[in-house]
């Protein structure tokens, strides 16, 4: 079920390479070191989740994926090239939406083909398979404020995936919603995730989420956050949400990264 520290995957066959990456901020008063020498490997179509103390550094693993921060120390790669800047092959999900309340759900999905120069009739087309395939059909004119926070968050995903992006990197985008609307966005991430192949990064504070949705867990220590420990979940690939929670690979992968946390918390 698990595997401690790095990973088994080939770094020449790797989607994401992060090799011996440590991370130190400098203030006039002191160095702050959040990640030292973590490394992890993540395979071409897999979906990995990062979980780990508040503070401990889960989204700046992202930022460095996706070329906005730079290491102090340790190196990126992303589809085989050394990350040196910010990456535009990538797409990103935050915990807000982040849509423009003037713009109708599919012209914020759209927002991501003008901000990239894309064939608008190839993005049209796009759009419109994004849509259906995230069940916004029907609300794709409706303006942000008449649509639902789970809704909000899938336009963001639509407009993450348009340009049909190999590496998707998600920072704990379904936290502000509320807990049945969250598992239905589990249940949806995870069907889009099946049906377009990309791989996926999903930092988020939920164990269940966590696993119900990876293919592995990497799970940190509190800051500077080492990687503690990797769990392989064990689950098939299709997961009914119910009947996966009932599963005793689930239980037991919970169980375990909950003891994990715990003792890296400190709190039972």
């Amino acid at each position: 079920m698990k595997t401690a520290g790095m990973t088994t995957t080939s770094a020449s066959t790797s989607t994401v390479a992060i090799s011996g990456v440590s991370v130190r901020f400098r203030s006039k008063r002191a160095e702050t070191t959040a990640i030292e020498r973590v490394s992890l490997d993540v395979a071409p179509g897999e979906f990995v989740s990062i979980v780990g103390p508040s503070g401990c550094g889960k989204s700046t693993l992202l930022k460095l994926v996706a070329g906005l921060l730079a290491p102090s120390s340790g190196s990126v790669a992303l589809l085989g090239e050394q990350v040196r800047g910010p990456r535009r092959d990538i797409g990103f999900v935050f915990q807000r939406a982040a849509l423009l309340e003037w713009r109708s759900a599919r012209r914020n999905i759209l927002l991501q083909a003008e901000m990239r120069g894309m064939n608008p009739a190839a993005a049209a087309e796009r759009a419109d398979e994004l849509i259906e395939m995230t069940g916004l059909s029907g609300f794709e004119n409706a303006l942000p404020h008449e649509l639902s926070g789970g809704m909000q968050q899938r336009v963001a995903l639509c407009r993450a995936l348009l340009h049909r992006p190999r590496v998707l990197l998600m920072d704990e985008p379904f936290g502000a919603l509320d807990a049945l609307t969250r598992e239905q966005m589990n249940v949806e991430l995870h069907r889009v995730w099946r049906e377009t192949g990309t791989t996926v990064l999903l930092v988020t504070h939920s164990i269940a989420e966590s696993v119900y949705l990876a293919n592995r867990v990497v799970v940190l220590t509190r800051r500077p956050a080492v990687v503690q420990e990797v769990i392989e979940v064990g689950l098939p690939g299709t997961r009914d949400y119910s009947a996966t929670m009932a599963r005793p690979e689930f239980a037991a992968a919970t169980a375990h990264i909950r003891d994990l946390l715990g003792a890296v918390t400190g709190h039972d």
